[in-house]
């Protein structure tokens, strides 16, 4: 059963979370050859001022 975790920042919509979901699901049961039901996907939001990229955090990108 293959577990996905995605951290994303908190700004994305749920329609981008379900897009990526199905997307993810897809390509894991075409590489790993289980069934969609098989595949967990967890998203961990984020705001950008928990998150820094270069020493910079991404609120002040």
């Amino acid at each position: 059963m293959p577990i996905i975790e995605v951290k994303l920042w908190a700004d994305q919509t749920r329609k981008q979370k379900a897009d990526l979901a199905r997307r993810l699901t897809e390509a894991t049961v075409e590489v790993v050859g289980c069934p969609p039901r098989a595949v967990s996907i967890v998203f961990e939001d984020y705001p950008k001022s928990d998150w820094a990229i270069g020493g910079v955090l991404a609120d002040e990108l």
